[in-house]
């Protein structure tokens, strides 16, 4: 069959916009983001937006900004017609949309009307757009500023509506758009409906650091706020300012993790990779900390032309970026030394909570995240002679509170009452200068697991493996930074049995582990001779640490593909070690070593989390233990 050539033709203007809009309106968001980012560009300080139907019935984007002449106005709705592009210079773009493609690709798939006033006149002027029909000009009744509606979005291209989710979906989708638009322009004020909720009311804050984190606050969460530690670094013109949240506070997913750059939303996979890398063994695999990073940089040495939606940006000189983003972020969770997430204190207080409910106290009743009101059902007339043994001596805690930390269950008066000898707490006298101390003064050792710890207005628990474990380690990273581990010689070499893949992958990495202070041999086809450990391992069980590194050195070949490449990944070995060589869980302390362990946390950067990313202390604030035996 002979093949026919087709014909070229000019498509009509219509279907140029249908394929713009399919390019650049995936969703009732994509409008959101094109009509808010036009009125902050149009120097807006008040924007509302009012969404009906998940946005595809109504969405309504009214501002206070300069607005347009009725000349103006009709351009608007015309393909590549911009105010925002200087056309000498492509790449130097100063606003966040500049295509001219959104209005007229709106146009073309729902109804669009378009009411503004200019700055100065006192005549308002309305145009409409029906499915790519343009209606004309009409003088409008409006204040200055502009007010876009676009209604039955969609309504050209029915086909589309398929691949939409539920209007819950859309809607939240919505607000996740105003929402990150409002984190990049705390200056202004953004108010949300959907239907007939008020889904968002943020006031304009000052523009200054204080104000951004009240803003961030408000549309991250109390908790953030809390946690959040200042982020600012700059380097051969590159900006990186915003908030970094402790590492202990951290999530499954990346929802809570904001980028822009030059006030420009963005889900860069290069500044993702700059927060892995500045976080690194601070966070637990597969959980994300909480951020929100701002990169100020050259617009000529961005592009965000990169994606019809500007979400991706492609910057000039990458590395320099990311090392700015590292470097900054890695200053500020060193800084914050040993401090852990407030968060951790409130969700112990929780747990005890649910601990006293489960133990029949039927008569408190749980009020908040902070603590409990006091009710008069038996048990809780059981319960207040043990309440008072929280007066006197500091507060007590260490005898008091001995019942939430065992495994028995019943009243907690019964508990209380006669301790077991194997989890009865050793408490010792604080010496009143520890009190003022972060980390406080040690008072007793639990379970010969968990130091508990008075300061002036709380009481602190520590995972005492948890913490020795970064302590070591962040020695370990030292010694490497200065050239390797001090080693310590073994008087009789240990043998250790560990197959023939483990002993051959320890010999090809023989050198990499001497530079970490392990000096292993071959000893003949299945084991392994150590003849030299880390000192700052101690006395660390010799086979069981040879074995697990095997088991390191192997899965890390088999995830590559490929052998030697150790030398990569010797601070994930190093924390192997330390695990080995960190003071184990049933070890009892003596006072003086429970203090020395609290001094060195309070000294040592990133100690507030264990080498897996987990708190190596919980504080609960006195108020909050008050509250939870109904004393406030």
């Amino acid at each position: 069959m002979p093949q026919i050539r087709p014909t070229i033709r000019q498509l009509a203007p219509e279907t140029v916009n249908r394929i713009a809009a399919g390019e650049v309106i995936e969703r009732p968001a994509s409008v959101v983001k094109e009509l808010v980012e036009n009125a902050i560009d149009a120097g807006a300080r008040e924007i509302e937006v009012v969404t009906a139907g998940g946005g595809l019935s109504l969405i309504r984007v009214s501002d206070d900004g300069h607005g347009m002449g009725p000349e103006d106005l009709a351009l608007a709705i015309q393909r590549h017609a911009t105010s925002k592009l200087d056309e000498s210079d492509l790449f130097d773009i100063r606003h966040l949309g500049f295509r001219g493609e959104a209005l007229p690709s709106i146009g073309s798939i729902a109804e669009l009307s378009i009411a503004s006033r200019l700055s100065g006149s006192g005549d308002g002027y309305e145009i409409t757009v029906e499915r790519g029909a343009e209606q004309g000009l009409r003088p409008a009744a409006i204040n200055r500023g502009t007010r876009v509606e676009v209604r039955a979005l969609f309504s050209a291209t029915p086909a589309r509506l398929k691949f939409l989710k539920s209007e819950r979906a859309e809607a939240m989708a919505v607000t996740e758009i105003v929402k990150r638009l409002a984190m990049a322009h705390p200056g202004i004020g953004f108010a949300l409906t959907n239907g007939e909720r008020t889904g968002l009311r943020l006031p304009p804050v000052p523009a200054t650091p204080q104000g951004l984190l009240e803003r961030l606050g408000r549309i991250m969460g109390p908790d953030f706020m809390a946690d959040a530690l200042a982020v600012r670094g700059e380097r051969d013109g590159v900006t990186v300012r915003g908030f970094a949240g402790l590492p202990t506070l951290n999530r499954p997913d990346q929802s809570q993790q904001y980028l822009f750059v030059n006030g420009r939303p963005v889900k860069d996979r290069l500044m993702i990779g700059a927060l892995r890398g500045a976080y690194g063994d601070l966070v637990p695999r597969g959980r994300h900390p909480l951020v929100a990073v701002f990169v100020d940089i050259d617009p000529r040495d961005v592009d965000v032309n990169v994606h019809p939606t500007k979400a991706e940006v492609r910057f000039r000189d990458s590395g320099r970026v990311r090392g700015v983003m590292i470097g900054a972020i890695a200053a500020a969770l060193a800084e914050a030394g040993h401090r852990a997430s407030a968060h951790g204190g409130a969700a112990t207080i929780d747990t005890l909570v649910g601990s006293l409910a489960r133990q029949g106290m039927t008569g408190t009743a749980a009020a908040g995240p902070g603590g409990v009101v006091g009710g008069a059902g038996p048990a809780d007339r059981a319960y207040r002679p043990q309440h008072h043994a929280l007066r006197g001596n500091g507060i007590g805690f260490a005898e008091a509170m001995q019942a939430p930390f065992e495994t028995a269950t019943g009243l907690l008066h019964d508990v209380v009452g006669a301790p077991s000898a194997d989890t009865r707490a050793a408490v010792h006298e604080p010496e009143p200068d520890l009190l003022d101390r972060p980390l406080g003064a040690a008072r007793a050792q639990l379970h010969e697991t968990y130091i508990v710890a008075q300061t002036r207005g709380s009481v602190i628990i520590v995972d005492q493996h948890a913490a020795h474990e970064r302590l070591v380690y962040e020695r370990m990273k030292a010694m490497l930074a200065n050239g390797g581990v001090t080693r310590q010689g073994l008087l009789i070499p240990v043998i250790v049995e560990v197959g023939d893949d483990a002993r051959d992958a320890i010999a090809e990495n023989a050198d990499e582990l001497a530079e970490l202070g392990l000096v292993v041999e071959p000893f003949g086809p299945k084991a392994v001779a150590v003849r030299e450990v880390p000192a700052l391992l101690g006395k660390a069980d010799v086979a069981g640490l040879v074995r697990d590194l095997a088991a390191e050195i192997l899965e890390a070949d088999g995830a590559r593909g490929q052998g030697r490449v150790l030398k990569d990944r010797l601070e994930a070995v190093a924390s192997r070690m330390a695990c080995h060589g960190s003071v184990r869980a049933g070890r009892r302390l003596a006072p003086e070593e429970m203090n020395a362990l609290l001094r060195e946390m309070e000294g040592v950067p990133y100690s507030g989390q264990c080498n897996h990313g987990r708190p190596t202390y919980v504080e609960l604030k006195l108020s909050d233990i008050e509250r939870l035996f109904g004393r406030k």
